[in-house]
């Protein structure tokens, strides 16, 4: 068979096994689009106060009154009255790029404290299968188009909360390999990243970091 057919075939399964791979440790990421201008910032709600038992605004703005997720978030707020829904998904924004880019480098050293150990592990196995066909990541971040909280629950045996928030974000992303030719991706166009990421922390507790604990689409 042609050497060259051979090198062909295996880069195209080299492709194959990491979009795999990366479907199952983050989530999916759709075609290219051009690069937008930065929505300006959206302005902070005043701050408010619950009147004669009415809804807590910081909690039905993201969930619906009553449903089960806001039952959990009230038992948070509870359970650590310095706890904000709004606050937390301001901090989860950050908490993704952070991640995401630390993965994407293939350098969780700066990120290990946010990460449980099943997801520690399953980033690494993902690193290490890219170091070992000789495959390198280079990725720039251009930001959170959506953040958007989809679900919450509350263990009240043990305080334990749980959060998960659906985030589309933007970046430049390319695979190149040995050789330094690009396998996947575009120098120059965007490419637009959906996940699904859950955040687990014991409230009330001295550690003020929530850890992702499951990732998914």
């Amino acid at each position: 068979m042609n050497p060259n057919l051979i090198s062909i075939l295996v880069l195209a399964g080299i492709a194959v096994f990491l979009i795999l791979r990366l479907k199952n440790v983050l989530g999916t990421r759709d075609g290219f689009e051009p690069p937008r201008e930065a929505a300006a910032p959206k302005r902070k709600n005043p701050g408010f106060e619950v009147i004669d038992g009415g809804p807590d605004r910081d909690i039905t703005d993201h969930v619906p009154e009553n449903s089960d997720a806001a039952i959990a978030l009230s038992k948070m707020k509870a359970a650590e009255p310095s706890f904000g829904v709004t606050d937390f998904l301001g901090g989860a924004k950050g908490a993704y790029e952070m991640i995401l880019m630390g993965f994407e480098t293939g350098d969780l050293s700066q990120i290990e404290s946010f990460l449980s150990q099943d997801v520690h592990e399953a980033f690494s196995q993902v690193i290490k299968a890219r170091e070992a066909q000789g495959l390198t990541i280079e990725a720039e971040f251009s930001g959170v188009r959506e953040t958007h909280l989809h679900d919450a629950s509350f263990d009240d045996a043990t305080g334990e909360a749980e959060v998960t928030v659906k985030f589309i974000g933007e970046l430049t992303y390319v695979v190149r390999d040995a050789n330094g030719e690009i396998v996947e991706g575009s120098e120059s166009q965007v490419k637009r990243q959906k996940d699904t990421w859950t955040f687990a922390r014991i409230m009330g507790a001295d550690d003020p970091n929530w850890q992702l604990v499951a990732t998914g689409e």
